[in-house]
């Protein structure tokens, strides 16, 4: 199996709008994603995990459409396992399994593959980030940053051609950022990542900002980020905290 070509990689959003318990989360985003390291940045509240959750196919949009490679996510699974991977901002959300190597084999599984092929894949993502030795290892005593690399581990297994990654580095120490950080620099996918931190995207290709629900700015970093953090620092500076409960 040939490993995926980001650059021929194209998440389309149009005009896409999410409404969650009667409320409007995302208010008509349109944006056609081709670069291979994209950003999606704002405050707590703005609507980013519910946007990465419409771009890997977890939620349908009840305005517009979301699609990778011209490929409904939501409309369909089977597509969707093949086409984006996403992993969450605690891992504990998204480990099921017992051990390691269940853990990466069921993705594989879904996939079609038989047990024992499943597991041979599974064995070489392991050995291809150096830890075979984690194959019969209990998920539950792993630490939150080989939690994090498992999850990340899991979805690679499954080779995706675009990967999804909400608040990645949440709660985890600089050593950890770090090696995280550097894995995900040699991943041969399209990359989108949501954070509220911009030191997190600064390397990136574009950047997008969302805020109460709405794209206010969308390009490279260096026109998007210098007012995003502008805008962070003049609300941190304000004296009304309900304006920062989002």
């Amino acid at each position: 199996m040939s490993r995926p070509d980001c650059r021929t990689m194209s998440v389309d959003l149009r005009d896409v709008g999410v409404s969650l318990d009667g409320q409007r989360v995302l208010h008509a985003i349109s944006a056609s994603l081709t670069e291979p390291r994209i950003g999606i940045v704002g405050r707590n509240g703005s609507g980013k995990s519910t946007l990465a959750r419409v771009i890997a196919g977890l939620i349908e949009p009840d305005q517009g459409q979301a699609r990778i490679g011209g490929q409904d996510m939501a409309r369909d699974r089977r597509a969707a396992l093949a086409a984006v991977g996403i992993i969450f901002q605690n891992p504990d959300h998204q480990i099921i399994f017992p051990t390691v190597i269940e853990e990466i084999a069921f993705g594989l599984t879904q996939q079609g593959l038989g047990r024992d092929e499943a597991q041979n894949a599974a064995r070489a993502i392991l050995a291809r980030f150096g830890k075979a030795h984690w194959e019969a290892a209990a998920t539950y005593a792993l630490s939150q940053g080989q939690k994090q690399l498992l999850c990340l581990m899991t979805v690679l297994a499954m080779r995706p051609r675009t990967i999804v990654m909400d608040e990645p580095f949440s709660g985890l120490d600089i050593p950890t950022r770090m090696q995280i950080a550097r894995h995900l620099s040699c991943i041969d996918a399209q990359l989108v990542l949501i954070t509220h931190d911009p030191e997190q995207v600064r390397g990136f290709d574009r950047i997008l900002w969302l805020d109460g629900g709405r794209l206010v700015a969308d390009g490279p970093p260096d026109a998007v980020l210098p007012a995003f953090r502008q805008r962070m620092e003049d609300w941190g500076n304000g004296d009304d905290l309900a304006h920062l409960a989002g």
